[in-house]
């Protein structure tokens, strides 16, 4: 069994938990990062729009970069520390929910969090790119609470009944 657990800051913690609890041991696990390919992009833009032509002493797209690629081998190492059994990592970076979905080809399992409005079930507990991710995943997904869900005193009202 192949399960790729997309490992997102804040929300990782709960899809490594319902990995544990839900798939075998012996499953192949990977676990992904993706990062953004706009941040360093827009800081080197602003930079040079605002201050007129860049100097390669101060550009801070290869900083921002770093940065970006050791918080992710950082969320990564405790992703994997946490799961205590084997697994790979996959750090990518570009276009975070089209990278999601193709690394979750050929996959048996996609775990992920919801990551917007948690207060209450329903569309708005996805955020935009998750949404794309449950829209468009080419395999079946775990789809975890980041922490506990809300009750059902918090559904909405059922739909009128019409004659």
């Amino acid at each position: 069994m192949a399960v790729i657990v997309w490992v997102v800051e804040g929300t990782w913690p709960a899809c490594v938990d319902a990995v544990r609890a839900h798939t075998p041991r012996g499953a192949d696990v990977a676990l992904l990062h993706v990062t953004t390919s706009e941040v360093p992009g827009v800081a080197r833009g602003s930079l040079t729009g605002l201050l007129g032509r860049g100097h390669p002493a101060r550009e801070p797209e290869a900083r921002l970069r770093a940065s970006a690629a050791e918080a992710a081998r950082e969320t990564l190492d405790a992703a994997a520390a946490r799961l205590g059994r084997p697994c790979s990592r996959l750090d990518r970076s570009g276009d975070v929910e089209r990278e999601v979905v193709a690394a979750a080809n050929g996959a048996d399992l996609l775990v992920l969090a919801r990551d917007g409005d948690r207060s209450r079930p329903g569309p708005r507990s996805l955020g935009p790119q998750s949404r794309f991710v449950v829209d468009h995943a080419p395999c079946p997904l775990l789809l975890v609470w980041p922490e506990s869900a809300p009750d059902e005193t918090v559904l909405p009202p059922p739909p009128p009944r019409r004659p």
